[in-house]
């Protein structure tokens, strides 16, 4: 392996600056989840409320305002333009769909739901996307080619390929290798050299356990005698065995099952058993678990019959995949609520699993795959046969709602084992106002009934009292009910699914309104996934849940889209760089054998180890290959993009990395996982303006940090962190100034920097060393020589900001976790 150059850092008054990493381009404003929100919120939405009167199609443009195409809504009306991509609070239809000024009033004889505000909203401030080019949306029973769509590219069966030979015989370490010297040979391009074994090991840490390499685990990979190859195996082993890697991964897996702890929306009240669900998931990464095993117990762990109770429980909480969704408990209508849900489920299956945005055929047929609305509606039959259980329900209990045990499943395992909290807990003050004026009621009522013998002129006051008696004895019974409930959600409780006690096939919600209903659709399976000719055999007596996992794992998507996504977080960029939509919409391969390749051996050669495959590919030689080397002019001009895989990509920390980095250079992370979640300990709604402050007083990894939707801590919003209320396979990576401020100024990282540097003074007396000390904790290196007399002059200026010893080297080390070096692998 060659050495990596000595990278000069400079040193001035206001802190050390190192070399900038490459600028990263922000997502491309036509992003593929982008026009999938549109067409399942956006759409449907603007067709039965304004299209009536603002309607190229239809002939009506009212105030000179179109809203059924994008130049219609660009060019305005007589008002000027509806609306300003970007920014909600300057746009005339979120003012007008406000109705704050009655003039402007959009609908003008009633207002839209509050779901349907924050959806606009939403929509105008990711940039308004529109695919429209004026037509209408297409109707449940338009024509949609399914014998043509099943010869696009990812719907095809397995198709592995042999690994080509290639003229740079001594280049390959295996077949990955070969796919992609072969791709580079075809070009007429040379690759870069090996990376050094100091990049190689901290870029391995942080790509499996999310932390850098210990000076003692970097001091051993360098003073292994072994050939590079058979060193880092060592290496790679040895943190797929570290119970970080689940943690590392399981967060991954989160993004993806857009992961929250509270409800979001307009009530944002929290889930208290969510932190179950994300815990299976890191123990099932940590065990290896058979990733179809692992699919089948999300979507269908309560239908898994066998094992002990502890292995029943680990499947029933495995089912709150399904629960974890954003609910609207404002919405009043219940089948709208309950198409909602299951609209969410859809979603996340689909993409999760399969990278196939079934939901856009919600309130129509897909406008660019070939799935229809009766697709979509026999996946819905399944899902309105199963019971969501998250603790809520709509219109439940006015603004203080509260868990619900009933409405969650109970796990045995715990519930054996004594953990069950011991009886409920006494009334509460509402409770206890509702019992006392019952009593009081009864009194008069059995006082009124003793008048009237005297006074029967009074027996037209017994009815409304009794009325009075009946609400109160039912307010009671509902809050003595929850009370109840309550209790028993303190422990033994998990949110899940299970099937519904009816059980049948859903009818087509015509343009999404559950309102307006259309054919009945079994229940079944997208028919472009199906052998021609065939359909799904479901049972009468149960969802069908069973089935569709075992029908998603043999599905030659399921293996496509897991491989891409663990070359995805091994490289930054999957083969197929869409990773939640390998659509029409989505991007082709790169490698399009190469691909095939990976999932045959992670589902036919593998038997479904994520852990297997993870390190074939790290094994290769394409892996290990530098950031950069001599020699490359050909390739950068050829491929400035590296889709041909000729170097490593420079790639940003995730946020959680970037703290639990820094907190591990200060001493200050606890790294054994937490019991439990501080949600846990929350009352009512979520309280805005905290999610920083419980950032800063938490001292596990960041996995574990509580995640509130519309509450997130500044620090992951500030590094991208992935929006908790939608699929994301694939996180944003910016590079803005408010990162460089942040670093700067933020007390978190401030008091990281002082904690590590008290944590080196009390151990280094002498100031060079402490200065090789600080390098080797925070970029895992030594400094060099020039590096070293440029910090030296920095310490010894006496006039610098903090005079202290103890204030300059914290200012030294905040400089550190500012720099790319440390904010990148390389």
């Amino acid at each position: 392996m060659t050495e990596s150059p000595s990278r000069l850092f400079t040193v001035a008054a206001a802190g050390l600056a190192l070399p900038l990493a490459p600028a990263v381009s922000p997502a491309a404003p036509d992003d593929p989840a982008q026009i999938a929100f549109f067409e399942k919120q956006i759409r449907p939405l603007l067709a039965e409320h304004c299209y009536e009167c603002h309607s190229a199609a239809g002939g009506k443009a009212k105030g000179g305002l179109v809203l059924d195409s994008e130049a219609g809504w660009m060019d305005g009306g007589d008002s000027g333009p509806a609306l300003s991509p970007g920014d909600p609070a300057a746009s005339l239809i979120i003012e007008a769909v406000g109705h704050g000024d009655p003039d402007l009033a959009m609908p003008p004889k009633y207002k839209l739901a509050e779901r349907e505000i924050e959806a606009l909203r939403r929509w105008v401030a990711m940039g308004a996307p529109d695919p429209r080019d004026g037509s209408a949306p297409a109707l449940p029973g338009s024509s949609i080619d399914i014998a043509e769509g099943r010869h696009f590219w990812s719907f095809k069966p397995l198709a592995e390929a042999a690994p080509p030979e290639v003229e740079d015989k001594a280049w390959p370490r295996g077949a990955i290798d070969r796919f992609v010297r072969a791709a580079q040979e075809g070009a007429g391009i040379d690759p870069a050299p090996d990376a050094d074994r100091r990049a190689l090991i901290r870029r391995a840490s942080f790509d499996l356990t999310g932390l850098p390499p210990s000076e003692a685990e970097v001091d051993a990979f360098l003073a292994d005698g072994a050939p590079d190859d058979e060193a880092f195996a060592k290496v790679v082993d040895r943190l797929l065995a570290s119970p970080h890697f689940g943690e590392r991964w399981g967060r991954h897996w989160l993004d993806i099952v857009r992961y929250g702890e509270s409800m979001g929306r307009t009530r944002n009240y929290p889930f208290p058993f969510a932190w179950r669900y994300r815990d299976y998931v890191i123990a099932a990464f940590n065990a290896d678990k058979p990733y179809d095993d692992f699919v089948r117990e999300q979507v269908a762990g309560d239908l898994l019959g066998g094992g002990t109770a502890e292995q029943r429980d680990e499947r029933l909480v495995a089912t709150g995949f399904l629960a974890l969704g954003s609910m609207d408990l404002n919405e009043r209508d219940r089948a709208q609520f309950q198409m909602d849900v299951v609209d969410d489920q859809i979603d996340v299956t689909s993409r999760a699993f399969l990278g196939v945005t079934t939901g856009c055929a919600r309130c129509h047929d897909h406008k660019f795959d070939p799935v229809r609305t009766e697709d979509y509606y026999a996946l819905a039959g399944i899902f309105t046969s199963t019971d969501t259980l998250t603790g809520y329900t709509n219109r439940q209990g006015g603004n203080n709602a509260k868990v619900r045990g009933d409405l969650l499943l109970t796990l045995q395992s715990e519930q054996a084992e004594g953990k069950v909290a011991p009886g409920p807990p006494p009334p509460n003050g509402a409770e206890r106002n509702a019992r006392r004026q019952l009593d009081e009621a009864r009194k008069r009522l059995a006082t009124l009934e003793e008048a009237v013998r005297s006074e029967p002129a009074r027996r037209r006051e017994i009815a409304p009292l009794r009325k009075r008696v009946g609400q109160l004895t039912a307010q009671v019974k509902r809050l003595e009910t929850e009370r109840k409930a309550g209790a028993d959600a303190a422990t033994n409780m998990a949110m899940g699914v299970r099937d519904a006690k009816s059980i049948g096939d859903c009818k087509i919600c015509v343009r999404g309104e559950p309102s307006n209903r259309g054919a009945e659709v079994p229940r079944g399976f997208p028919a472009v996934l199906m052998p021609e000719g065939s359909s799904a055999e479901l049972p009468a007596g149960a969802s069908g849940r069973a089935e569709l996992a075992d029908w998603i794992v043999s599905q030659p998507l399921a293996a496509r889209v897991a491989a891409n996504r663990v070359w995805h977080h091994l490289f930054g960029r999957g083969l197929v760089a869409t990773v939640d939509n390998f659509g029409a919409t989505g991007e082709r391969p790169t490698h399009p054998a190469l691909l095939e390749h990976l999932a045959a051996r992670l589902s036919q050669h593998h038997g479904w180890s994520l852990k297997a495959l993870i390190r074939e590919v790290m094994l290769s030689r394409t892996y290990a290959l530098a950031a950069t080397g001599p020699g490359l002019d050909k390739a950068r001009a050829d491929d400035p993009g590296n889709l041909l895989l000729w170097r490593a990509n420079v790639r940003r920390l995730q946020a959680e990395a970037l703290r639990d980095a820094m907190m591990l250079a200060a001493g200050t992370l606890e790294l054994a996982p937490p019991e439990g979640s501080p949600v846990q300990k929350l009352n009512g709604q979520v309280a805005t303006g905290r999610g920083q402050d419980q950032m800063e007083q938490f001292k596990h990894r960041s996995v574990y940090l509580p995640i509130l939707r519309n509450n997130l801590p500044e620090f992951l919003e500030t590094f991208d962190f992935a929006e908790p209320a939608s699929v994301i396979g694939r996180r944003d990576v910016t590079t803005v100034s408010t990162q460089a401020l942040y670093l700067l100024n933020d007390r978190f990282v401030v008091a990281q920097a002082k904690a590590a540097a008290g944590r080196i003074i009390d151990d280094i007396s002498e100031a060079d060393a402490r200065l090789d000390a600080a390098c080797r904790l925070v970029l895992n290196r030594p400094p060099s020589a020039d590096e070293l007399a440029a910090a030296r002059e920095y310490l010894a200026d006496e006039d610098a900001p903090g005079a202290g010893e103890t204030e300059r080297l914290a200012g030294f080390l905040q400089a550190l976790f500012a720099s790319a070096e440390f904010r990148y692998v390389f």
